[in-house]
């Protein structure tokens, strides 16, 4: 499994593009939120979305809950779940739906964590990016029983790279 995560970016349509561009060879792609565009928008054309503090086109779904290759995984924007402060609502509800893979935003802040055998991936953003410089997005590969997340500027240079073991 390879997916694309991306985030906040807040009104940038041309940004989504480039990066779907770049990464042509993933099973799926995946937007945590503050598009700022419609539900409909042709950049958001197969990509699983969901609605963020910014997005108010009611169309967007709070959460969306997706299987791919065995793998649930659970996207929300993260407002709802209070997670500028902790993960803990957060980690209920994946607990609660099952999830392998959590994705969300609203914080700008990019970050990956294994907690009890679900991971977690804040992919940043690629508009206003806090706790760093760079405008960032994220692909995540299972890899057997190992997790791989590589986040990447929006030129796609690598940022950070983690290796992961359930």
């Amino acid at each position: 499994m390879k997916i694309l995560v991306m985030s906040d970016t807040h009104g940038d349509a041309a940004i989504i593009q480039e990066v779907k561009k770049q990464n042509l060879d993933v099973d799926a792609i995946f937007h945590c939120g503050d598009s700022e565009l419609p539900f409909d928008a042709s950049e958001l054309k197969d990509v699983y979305k969901v609605r963020g503090n910014c997005d108010y086109d009611m169309n967007f779904p709070t959460e969306v809950i997706k299987e791919i290759n065995g793998e649930t995984i659970f996207i929300t924007h993260g407002h709802l779940f209070g997670v500028k402060s902790n993960l803990n609502a957060l980690s209920f509800r994946a607990r609660e739906v099952g999830a392998d893979v959590v994705l969300f935003g609203h914080s700008h802040i990019l970050g990956v964590e294994l907690v009890d055998e679900i991971l977690y991936v804040n992919p940043g953003s690629l508009l206003l990016p806090r706790g760093r410089k760079e405008k960032s997005y994220a692909i995540i590969e299972k890899i057997g029983n190992s997790w791989s997340v590589s986040f990447y500027t929006e030129e796609k240079q690598i940022i950070v790279e983690k290796n992961l073991v359930i």
